[in-house]
């Protein structure tokens, strides 16, 4: 569905669930799309265990621009798929997040009826620059959170962002670490079928539990 904006016509692209009990409102990355390996991955396999996913594609991405203007322009939009995705299901607990500069945009916008982020391949920093962090955004939302961290990601590797939380007292946060996996958390050109298969899991069941034990 499409959602006008200030800033243009923005997407919404939705995956239901029979009988839902939870939503999941998800935003893309920076110079990536709603296709990105994790996210379609969720779409396809959350709605099976009673999640609503709603995949968000922003106005510069509809536009067919791969760069976005502002943070402001993220935010903005953002804000609007967040108020479509509470008039649509109403009385749902709704969970945001997104991938990269998409779960950087759902921590700004983190507030009132929402109920946990979920926050895959977080940009703790920019690659070989760990003193440019952005761990304020994260930790200002205040909000249950779940992490999906790629070992190998050159922006922020698992134990370093596990590092960084505890440090700005937020050890309560799950970060899970992906095997072998780099910013895209996606299994690499050389795996087996076996560890295809293990990466889907993980990440699928990761943030499953995250949103079953949040809505309780």
């Amino acid at each position: 569905m499409t959602i006008d904006t200030p800033d243009g016509p923005a997407e919404l692209i939705i995956d239901e669930a029979e009988e839902p009990a939870a939503v999941l409102l998800l935003g893309h990355g920076a110079g990536g799309d709603v296709d990105a390996w994790d996210l379609a991955l969720l779409a396809d396999r959350l709605p099976t265990l009673g999640v609503n996913v709603a995949r968000f594609r922003q106005p510069y991405r509809v536009a067919g621009r791969k760069v976005f203007s502002s943070a402001p322009a993220l935010d903005r939009a953002w804000q609007m798929a967040v108020a479509e995705a509470t008039r649509r299901w109403p009385g749902l607990p709704l969970f945001v997040g997104g991938r990269s500069a998409g779960a950087r945009t759902a921590c700004r916008g983190f507030g009132s009826g929402q109920t946990g982020l979920v926050l895959l391949a977080f940009p703790l920093h920019p690659p070989g620059k760990p003193d440019k962090s952005r761990l304020a955004e994260l930790v200002d939302a205040a909000a249950p959170t779940v992490i999906v961290q790629g070992e190998k990601d050159t922006f922020g590797a698992p134990d370093q962002v596990s590092a960084a939380l505890a440090t700005a007292g937020r050890a309560d946060v799950r970060v899970v670490a992906m095997p072998a996996a780099g910013h895209t958390l996606a299994p690499k050109a050389k795996a087996t079928d076996e560890q295809i298969a293990e990466a889907e899991r993980l990440l699928t069941w990761s943030v499953a539990a995250f949103i079953d034990a949040g809505r309780s």
